[in-house]
């Protein structure tokens, strides 16, 4: 051993043994290692956000949503087939594509079932990254949504542009919303509920100004309620002359939550084209960590009770349904398809792969500085890398989700249905009516006949 390194060694053990020594004979409370139960008690995420809380005395504002994941996508498996049902020959295509708004004059056919969710300039993403999310979109064939305001250049970036009539106004006027492909009326979100959304003029830039039809000095606010709509009946005369007035599909935007049915029969009435779900674990620019950790139904709930409803109200064919919130790898879209979605949105996941290379690029930053409107680094992102970046991504997921229906023995994603999916969990069996992995399927009931009064008994210790 080099002296040198010796003396090092001899340092630092000296220290440790100096430190235990110390915990150990000291008053608990005054000891170093104190620390250690207590970050654990509350966690780490949690210290530090309580620190925010005491520094800035504000709701405090976290990006990208919730780190809590309360859909449980991983007990949720495929089944392949072998002999009973071939799998599906190499050298046949799968079908990708799916279209949204069969009633609609114009309906809009997209390649894969993977959109761009709405993050919007200004009020969460730079230029760049907007236009960059549009060409990404545009290459692969699907739709990104511009979110609360057009902005010139992603109009003319992307092929496919859904936007939302929102609670801010922004897009709410047949100037702008006659421009888009898609209409989504944004009435809440997974990671925000309906609550109101500011943001402080003191972050509002000339750009985001004449993007917003703004005055200097004046703060973006988002209301709690779409200006205009106080009944159903409000509502419903709005989708009608949204279709009327445009052509192209609307739907509704809303946050998953337990009062689900009630809301999607008023969807019902109102006929729309489609509905997107977002659920509890949804993606935001910024949100309180109460908004995003405490409000909401899971993702995977929402699905499957949205599908089995609009199925008993016979409607499952003629609204589409969106699903979003939290959905990061091919299997967990997949997944919410075969559970009854037509596509699925990504936020999250698609900032990430955009920036996937560049982010290394500027050391010891978090990647959102790269696409966030308000950040030191928003002017540095290489719009055409990043583009290129999700294009693969996205081919990635797309090429993933085709091997999963070549096993399954199907020529569609489309055809993917819960049949396809087991789950070694009977409470998650129970609800969305996915067969147990544990028992045959003809064995299915007698299986649950028999352990009834253990699942009732479990049930009550819950409760």
């Amino acid at each position: 051993m080099k002296p040198i390194e010796k003396f090092l060694r001899s340092i630092i053990n000296e220290a440790v043994d100096k430190a235990i020594i110390r915990a150990i004979r000291g008053q608990y409370t005054e000891s170093l290692y104190g620390m250690i139960p207590s970050t654990k008690k509350v966690g780490i995420s949690n210290l530090m956000e309580i620190a925010m809380r005491g520094n800035q005395g504000t709701p405090i504002s976290r990006p990208l949503g919730t780190p809590v994941h309360l859909s449980p996508w991983e007990k949720l498996l495929f089944n392949p087939v072998h002999l009973f049902r071939f799998p599906t020959q190499e050298n046949v295509g799968i079908r990708t594509s799916i279209t949204i708004g069969h009633r609609a004059k114009r309906p809009m056919t997209l390649s894969i079932p993977i959109m761009i969710a709405a993050m919007s300039f200004g009020g969460a993403l730079n230029k760049s990254t907007k236009i960059a999310l549009a060409k990404a979109a545009t290459a692969v064939g699907t739709a990104s949504n511009t979110g609360e305001a057009i902005l010139h250049e992603e109009r003319k970036s992307a092929q496919l542009l859904i936007g939302q009539y929102n609670r801010g106004g922004w897009i709410n006027t047949p100037d702008q919303y006659k421009q888009l492909d898609a209409i989504e009326i944004q009435l809440g979100q997974g990671a925000q509920g309906s609550a109101p959304q500011r943001t402080s003029a003191k972050n509002i830039g000339e750009d985001f100004r004449e993007v917003y039809g703004l005055r200097e000095g004046e703060d973006a606010l988002i209301h709690s309620r779409l200006p205009g709509i106080n009944t159903k009946d409000d509502f419903i005369r709005l989708v009608r002359r949204l279709r009327d007035e445009t052509g192209v599909p609307v739907g509704l935007k809303i946050a998953a939550t337990h009062h689900l049915e009630k809301e999607l029969q008023i969807a019902i009435e109102a006929e729309v084209d489609f509905v997107t779900l977002d659920g509890a674990e949804g993606g935001t620019h910024g949100g309180s960590p109460t908004l995003q950790d405490d409000v909401g139904l899971p993702t995977l709930f929402a699905i499957t009770r949205a599908t089995e409803y609009f199925t008993r109200k016979k409607v499952i064919h003629d609204i589409n349904l969106i699903a979003t919130g939290g959905l990061v790898t091919p299997g967990q879209m997949l997944k919410a398809i075969a559970l009854g979605a037509d596509g699925v949105y990504i936020g999250s996941a698609a900032l990430m792969a955009l920036v996937s290379e560049q982010m290394v690029e500027v050391p010891i930053v978090p990647p959102t500085r790269l696409v966030v409107y308000t950040t030191e680094q928003t002017d540095q992102l290489d719009e055409d890398m990043a583009a290129m970046n999700l294009v693969r991504y996205l081919n990635a997921c797309v090429l993933e989700m085709e091997q999963v229906a070549v096993t399954l023995g199907k020529t569609a994603l489309t055809d993917i249905t819960k049949s396809d999916l087991c789950t070694m969990d009977p409470f998650l069996a129970k609800a969305s009516g996915i067969q147990l992995g544990y028992v045959a399927p003809e064995h299915q009931g007698r299986f649950f006949d028999e352990t009834k009064p253990f699942l009732q008994t479990y049930e009550e210790h819950l409760q």
